[in-house]
């Protein structure tokens, strides 16, 4: 019988979006059957056997509609064996790695709500013409200036692929 898989995200600019449909065409490629959809667009999970969900993190939390689609679906969600990942710009600062601790904190609240068999946090991009808040582009230009983040793509593919490859025996393990 061949895995269905749902891989879907919360994403502002592309970044989560771009990294979602990788974890899919990865999870394809290793023989599942999988669909990458916006949260948004996922009104019923019981058709899948596993759920891939991530967001990109902003002001040290998730996006809220992350947080309501697991919400919404936590009662299935805690039936099916669920993946996460989050992207945060924190890791792309300068010795970033140093904060993943800190980081990994944040998703306390999605802890809460549903329990991951696999999770991980990848940096994304950081293009400021795409944040919407003049304050906070205002703010990155500063930070850029300053020498605490780098605009461009920060996304590890490596990890990326190795992440994804590795779901199908998580979600093959987990007795749900």
């Amino acid at each position: 019988m061949t895995t269905k898989i749902l891989v879907t995200y919360s994403s502002q600019t592309g970044s989560t979006a771009d990294i979602a449909e990788t974890i899919g065409e990865i999870l394809s490629d290793n023989g599942a059957q999988v669909e990458v959809r916006l949260m948004h667009n996922v009104k019923d999970l019981s058709s899948y056997n596993a759920i891939v969900i991530g967001s990109a993190i902003q002001s040290a939390k998730w996006l809220p509609e992350a947080l309501q689609f697991i919400e919404i679906h936590k009662e299935i969600l805690a039936q099916k064996p669920v993946a996460i990942f989050s992207v945060c710009m924190t890791l792309a600062m300068k010795n970033g790695e140093k904060y993943k601790h800190n980081i990994s904190d944040w998703l306390n609240p999605v802890r809460k709500l549903v329990k991951p068999v696999s999770e991980e946090i990848f940096a994304g991009v950081l293009n400021i013409g795409q944040i919407e808040s003049f304050i906070q582009r205002i703010k990155f230009r500063i930070s850029v200036a300053v020498g605490v983040w780098k605009e461009g793509d920060h996304r590890n593919w490596e990890a990326i692929e190795k992440w994804a490859n590795s779901l199908n025996s998580k979600f093959s393990n987990t007795n749900k």
